[in-house]
């Protein structure tokens, strides 16, 4: 232990300077490496989930961004005349979410509804843990067959009834509890694959035919910009654009899954090449400076470093010496990224941020976990690196009797 201590304090903390500088170069990097990691598992489940759009014929609407919704102009008759339009010459698949209800539960989040008619519910597969599948031929004054997430599964168990005042049909209405989705079910946003809303602290409501007639304006508009048109042309999606425009004055694009993907991947690759360029300078930087900083500090102490080699120290003493400093540091450095994501995850709680609060241990889940792999795998290469290069150089310098006199 003596030994450790004289080797660390006189060779990497010699330089406080460069020893504290290298330290949080290496937590920089561990950093950057755990977010791009982590970053690149939620793309791959986003193209993984988005899969079952990405075939021909398929096609997903999207607003122009020079198109300005103007609530004023938009009329009841004009969305109606669209929606008609769908349903007579469409097979597509509605789903909108972002509503939000004051429900009471266990943890007093704030829950979002989301709707779906029942071509979207085929298309997902939702994953139940309890319950069975939805029933999309229920009336509108009776009780509405729901999903709901984990979260609201001890408040709301398979067969109980919610009551709310229900904002986009303008009434109140009676939900019925029908299953309980598997925790950490998930949404990926088909422009932006590697961005997520869970649900947890949702409620999924089936919506038919006559649930849409009598929604109000938000509902159809919102379900209009995400809507996915099923077994159709080009030609026929651009016919449903100009009748998009005719009654309500928007601009309305319609882009195949491989054009959606092509155009994530046009910035995010490039955002991926900087991070990896960045994150490679940041490792060569701190394998330069761990290699200067432990020769130069050899050289300058070399008659106490030979004294030491005389009195027992060996190289493979001071290669266990050097693993061992490195291992601390990257143990620290877990420590320090395991905080600030738990801290993270859990301040979605504290938030009240149900559409990204989470379940898994210590808070972090399946994605996290699998990224703080990846650091503590980088960690052990860089740290292999920088000890056997150390090792190589310092067994260079010149040692003998002769620095003792």
């Amino acid at each position: 232990m003596k030994i450790f201590k004289f080797i660390i304090s006189k060779i990497f903390l010699r330089k406080a300077i460069l020893g504290i500088g290298t330290i949080l170069l290496l937590c920089m990097a561990n950093y950057i490496t755990f977010t791009a990691t982590r970053s690149i598992l939620s793309t791959f489940q986003g193209y993984r989930e988005t899969e079952y759009i990405n075939q021909e014929g398929v096609y997903t609407a999207n607003l122009d961004p020079n198109s300005h919704i103007d609530m004023g102009v938009i009329s009841e008759n004009g969305t109606q005349a669209v929606y008609d339009y769908l349903n007579n010459n469409f097979n597509y698949a509605f789903y909108t979410d972002g509503f939000i209800v004051s429900v009471p539960n266990s943890y007093d989040m704030k829950i979002s509804l989301g709707y779906m008619n029942e071509q979207y519910y085929r298309l997902n597969e939702f994953e139940l843990s309890q319950g069975t599948d939805l029933d999309f031929d229920y009336q509108l004054d009776g009780e509405i067959p729901v999903l709901i997430g984990k979260g609201l599964s001890k408040t709301y168990p398979v067969g109980s009834t919610i009551k709310i005042d229900e904002f986009v049909l303008g009434r109140p209405v009676t939900l019925k509890v029908q299953g309980i989705l598997k925790q950490n079910t998930y949404h990926s946003n088909y422009y932006a694959l590697n961005s997520k809303t869970y649900y947890n602290f949702s409620i999924l409501i089936p919506v038919n035919e006559a649930f849409i007639n009598n929604a109000n304006m938000d509902l159809k508009l919102n379900g209009l910009i995400d809507v996915i048109m099923l077994k159709t042309t080009k030609e026929e999606v651009t016919d449903l654009s100009e009748v998009i425009k005719d009654n309500m004055g928007l601009e309305f694009n319609f882009f195949s899954q491989k054009e959606n993907y092509d155009y994530f991947n046009e910035y995010y690759l490039h955002s991926l090449k900087i991070i990896a360029i960045t994150t490679f300078i940041l490792f060569i930087v701190i394998t330069c400076l761990s290699i200067w900083n432990a020769l130069v500090s050899v050289r300058l102490m070399l008659k106490d470093f030979t004294i030491n080699l005389l009195v027992g120290l060996s190289y493979s003493k001071l290669r266990k010496i050097f693993y061992s400093y490195f291992g601390i540091l990257s143990f620290i450095n877990f420590i320090v990224i395991f905080i600030i994501t738990a801290f993270n995850r859990y301040g979605c709680w504290l938030r009240k941020d149900s559409t990204f609060a989470t379940y898994g241990l210590f808070g972090l889940i399946g994605m996290d976990w699998l990224s703080l792999l990846v650091v503590v795998l980088s960690d052990i290469i860089i740290g292999i690196i920088i000890v056997e290069n150390m090792l190589r150089k310092i067994k260079k310098v010149p040692i003998s009797l002769g620095v003792l006199q």
